[in-house]
Formats: C-alpha cells, sequence, structure tokens
C-alpha cells in the first residue's frame, strides 16, 4: 500500500521548509463584504451611563457619624442596645428568605 500526499495544505498555511527557503508567508484572503453585523446604541444606555456618573458623587459612608461613633468607642461612651440589633437581624433575614422564594 502506497501512501502518497494528495491532500493538499490548507490555503494561507506556510511550511517549515518555505519559510527557511526565504518565500513569504501566504495572505489569508479577506472577504471585502461585511457580515451585517450590527450594534444599536439605546437612549437607555446613556440614560444608565448618567445615572452611574451621578450615583458615583453619592458618599455611601457618613464619614462625621462614622467618625462620632469611633469617639464614643473610645471614650467608653457607646452602648448596644442588643434587643434592637437582634429585631433588625431577624427582620433582614426574614426579607432575604422571602426574596429567596421569589
Amino acid at each position: 500500500m502506497k501512501i502518497n500526499n494528495s491532500v493538499g495544505r490548507p490555503q494561507g498555511v506556510t511550511s517549515p521548509q518555505e519559510i527557511a527557503g526565504g518565500k513569504a508567508p501566504a495572505q489569508p484572503q479577506v472577504n471585502s463584504r461585511g457580515t451585517g453585523d450590527r450594534v444599536d446604541i439605546t437612549s437607555l444606555s446613556s440614560q444608565l451611563q448618567a445615572l452611574e456618573s451621578k450615583l458615583s458623587d453619592v458618599n455611601v459612608v457618613d464619614s462625621a457619624r462614622v467618625d462620632a461613633i469611633k469617639q464614643a468607642i473610645s471614650e467608653g461612651r457607646f452602648n448596644v442596645n442588643s434587643e434592637v440589633v437582634a429585631d433588625k437581624l431577624i427582620a433582614s433575614v426574614k426579607e432575604y428568605l422571602l426574596n429567596q422564594k421569589n
């Protein structure tokens, strides 16, 4: 049984011998017609971008209140009401569980 090289090389593939021999690699052919892909940016995206920039200016943390609490803790004046903490923790867990069901 004789095996020959009847299957040609794919277009655009250059062999190592051709590169060593100084032949330039074949350039792949590019289809000059576009594929028709399109991207549409709606007005909603510009509204979202404006909202995002406004939100970036909003302070998430009230640094004056944080400083006041730090001062109260360091002076021993800060009292934690454990009943309020427990009630708020239970409420947040209930809300979380209700949202998980939906």
